[in-house]
């Protein structure tokens, strides 16, 4: 599986970096926003590094499914239920700051401290 060691999300992948986890399997681990945008703020990133949506190829289908379906049971198992956001920025024009993919899910009662 590719990482690359100055990476701060595959940090969090490998655990050198702490993180308040709320899910992990053998492709992605889930864990709560540092710096939450709405009540519920999770993060979905893979195992593998991909840098952005930019790097994805066929063969990562099944892992952006994943991630999806998986989002939505997490969801689910936090306590939203009102609905919620999913965002996944690309690029530093798209408003990227971690170069590592990643799913931003948000969501809990309105209005959010941020958008």
């Amino acid at each position: 599986m590719s990482t690359d060691p100055h990476c701060l999300f595959c940090k969090i992948v490998a655990g050198q970096i702490p993180a308040q986890r709320v899910h992990e399997d053998d492709r992605v681990i889930a864990f709560h926003d540092i710096h939450p945008s709405a009540p519920v703020h999770i993060l979905l990133v893979p195992k593998l590094h991909l840098v952005s949506m930019m790097d994805v190829q066929p063969e990562h289908q099944a892992l952006l499914g994943h991630m999806m379906v998986l989002s939505a049971r997490l969801m689910r198992d936090l306590g939203v239920t009102g609905g919620y956001r999913h965002v996944l920025n690309t690029g530093k024009d798209g408003g990227q700051e971690v170069q590592h993919l990643h799913l931003h899910v948000m969501g809990g009662p309105r209005p959010w401290a941020k958008g």
